[in-house]
């Protein structure tokens, strides 16, 4: 990795800035001559004639959603700033949810406000930071100029792009401090933003404006269906990749799991939308194992949970588990075809008009009905359900929404999520699980280190539901033909 200077402190004047180099660097500095060299001799490269991104007018749609959700109130919803992950190296940027679904934008830095207007309703403004400078030799000294980073897109194409006027995000702080009026912001992404408003906001009704947006993915438009469709065929190949080198990562971990997904991840989409759960053996009854270190061993099972993130930034969030040798023992067959009934029953649950909860009851009355039948809690099932008994080895709710967050909309209100009624457009996954951990006396030996989860992405339509992951097979006998067809 290239060493670059240290940039200059924003509070020096462009004449007094000097990029200043960083400590242990090799050139001692920069000569009049080479900054003079370094300021001509650059082809224009500006785009132009740009066509608006694919969801111009869906994101437009939404920010006009909000505007009449708030009158009168300047809205400030910034994407985020680089984090470090250590030293002078950052994570990979990712906007804030909030930010990208009301832009369609994913720029660092970047800052939306919507101005209220005297005759009604907001004037938006997306705030930017424009190419690097040339003057200054920003861009080519400084540690986020465009020789080091790549080149952003000037104001002037930003504009046509997202169909929103745009403007230098460095000038907004100085201006969002002179503000007057009601202010609302989305907290946690930009601490010189939230600085600029201190005394300008409460964190009731910054909360109010964050659980208004979570509320507003609730529905998605045909654009995010689209999305979700393409996350899941994305994922489906990402399946298909593991199986087909298993017998490498028995000779490695489970970290050839990973990186086999992470691969088509990054092929297909933006990245991964969590952290792959690639759980072999016991790690399987570890609802959220991430490590990913472990031994893949023949006659084991593999829980896989893992979604493609799309450039668009929506996720799937699908799991399947499967025999590593490519036949389930007679054991795993029981349990895991169990699983699958209690699955079948929570989707047959998703549909308009239902109660959100109605899904996870349907699931966990069959996961109930089988540790009854298998001797392994005391019934009747109404009592173990009443006491939630079979909860010490189902342990989680049985799904959750999806959209551009893995968990999304978790800021709803609980009376607009797990208390609403299911409406088409939502999107949620379906996703029971058995899980026997490795040191639970109260189970015989043989089911002890054995854990199962089904996960799909179910889409409510008007008149029921669609599986938008049903490419990947689901019945233990499909799942192995699956496999085998895989390996040849």
């Amino acid at each position: 990795m290239a060493e670059e200077l240290t940039p200059e402190t924003p509070e020096e004047s462009t004449e007094e800035q000097a990029i200043k180099q960083r400590k242990n660097g090799l050139y001692p500095g920069v000569s009049d001559e080479l900054a003079e060299n370094m300021k001509s001799g650059w082809a224009d490269t500006e785009l132009r004639d740009l066509a608006p991104i694919a969801q111009a007018d869906k994101t437009a749609a939404r920010r006009a959603a909000l505007s009449a959700r708030f009158p009168g109130e300047r809205l400030v919803i910034p994407a985020g700033k680089l984090k470090t992950r250590s030293n002078d190296t950052e994570y990979a940027f990712r906007a804030s949810t909030e930010y990208a679904y009301l832009t369609g934008d994913q720029t660092q830095d970047g800052v939306l406000v919507l101005e209220p207007v005297r005759a009604g309703g907001h004037e938006a403004t997306i705030y930017l930071l424009p190419r690097s400078d040339r003057e200054n030799g920003e861009f080519w000294l400084d540690g986020q100029g465009e020789l080091w980073v790549g080149r952003r897109h000037s104001l002037t194409e930003a504009e046509q792009l997202l169909g929103v006027p745009a403007k230098d995000v460095r000038e907004l702080a100085a201006e969002l401090k002179e503000a007057t009026g009601p202010v609302r912001a989305v907290r946690g992404h930009d601490a010189g933003i939230e600085a600029a408003l201190t005394d300008k906001v409460t964190a009731e009704r910054d909360e109010e404006l964050r659980v208004y947006l979570s509320e507003a993915r609730l529905i998605k438009d045909d654009f995010e269906v689209a999305e979700l469709r393409k996350a899941c065929e994305a994922t489906a190949r990402g399946f298909e990749d593991v199986v087909k080198v298993l017998d490498k990562a028995e000779a490695t971990s489970e970290r050839y799991i990973e990186g086999t997904f992470f691969l088509r991840a990054r092929v297909e989409g933006n990245d991964i939308g969590y952290g792959s759960i690639c759980a072999a053996g016991p790690h399987a009854t570890t609802l959220h194992w991430v490590r990913n270190d472990g031994d893949v061993r023949s006659g084991d099972l593999l829980l896989l949970d893992a979604g493609v993130e799309t450039h668009e930034l929506y996720t799937a969030d699908i799991t399947r588990t499967l025999p590593i040798n490519g036949r389930y023992t007679e054991l795993q067959r029981k349990i895991y075809d169990a699983v699958y009934e209690a699955q079948e029953a929570g989707i047959a649950a998703v549909k308009p008009g239902a109660a959100y909860r109605d899904f996870h009851d349907a699931a966990q009355r069959v996961l109930a009905e089988k540790l009854v039948e298998w001797g392994l809690v005391e019934g009747p099932v109404e009592r173990v359900l009443e006491l939630g008994l079979q909860r010490r080895w189902t342990l989680h709710g049985t799904g959750h929404m999806l959209g551009m967050d893995v968990h999304d909309c978790a800021a709803a209100r609980t009376e607009a999520y797990v208390d609403t009624t299911l409406a088409p457009g939502m999107c949620l996954t379906v996703e029971p699980g058995l899980y026997f951990q490795a040191d639970d006396l109260t189970v015989p030996e043989e089911y002890r280190g054995i854990g199962v989860r089904i996960e799909d992405d179910i889409l409510v339509t008007e008149d029921g539901n669609v599986n938008l992951s049903d490419a990947l097979p689901r019945r233990s006998e499909e799942v192995e033909a699956w496999m085998a067809g895989l390996k040849g």
